[in-house]
Order: structure tokens, then sequence, then C-alpha cells
């Protein structure tokens, strides 16, 4: 299987942020916010 390279960019990522933390959003915006966040590139570690 390939891997997935494509990741989420920091803009689109502090949106579907806003969108998790938003009580008036529905499930399904907040699925496609989660499956946003998951293809997210961790931050490098500041200790390293």
């Amino acid at each position: 299987m390939a891997e997935n390279t494509k990741q989420t960019s920091e803009k689109a990522a502090s949106a579907a942020s806003d969108v998790l933390r938003d009580p008036k959003a529905s499930t399904e915006d907040k699925q496609a916010a989660g499956s946003a966040l998951s293809q997210k590139a961790p931050k490098a570690d500041a200790g390293e």
C-alpha cells in the first residue's frame, strides 16, 4: 500500500480546530474536521 504524503495546511487545520470547538457544528462537520486534523503533520519537538 502506498504511503499518503498529503498533509493538511496550517490554515485548514486551524479552521478544523475551530469547527471541533463549535458546540453548534454538526456531526458531519466535526467528522470532516477530525479527518483533516488526522492528516496534519506533527509539530517539530522544540526540545530536539
